[in-house]
């Protein structure tokens, strides 16, 4: 993938896509699946999933199945990382790490274990 500047990978119809885009997609697919008397979608406590969820996933995965720095996936998740004086100091933006951790993501994403949810509609 080329280096992006400043274009956005995923956008939305007026910028920068909301975080509620995925949220309505997920209280959609819930909502159909209530219709045809099955339980929405829930993790194994019965929460409703939400777009947090996906964020928190990457997050927990990183953190205890990679040997990255938490830098790096707080960079990867758009957080601001370190404190201030830190920060004056730092002057790469780790793109080839993230870019890194994505791959392996990525990976992992694709060799799923267990029930496999479709997110597409049956064609």
């Amino acid at each position: 993938m080329p280096r992006l500047d400043d274009t956005l990978v995923f956008p939305g119809r007026k910028g920068e896509m909301s975080d509620m885009t995925l949220t309505a997609v997920l209280r959609r697919m819930s909502h159909r699946r209530e219709a045809e008397g099955r339980a929405p979608w829930a993790d194994a406590e019965g929460r409703r999933l939400t777009a947090h969820g996906f964020r928190s996933t990457f997050r927990t995965w990183a953190q205890e199945a990679t040997s990255f720095p938490s830098e790096i996936a707080e960079a990867a998740l758009g957080h601001v990382v370190g404190g201030k004086v830190e920060r004056a100091y730092r002057r790469g933006d780790a793109l080839e790490r993230r870019r890194e951790l994505m791959e392996r993501w990525a990976q992992f994403l694709d060799r799923p274990e267990g029930a496999v949810v479709p997110l597409a509609r049956p064609a």
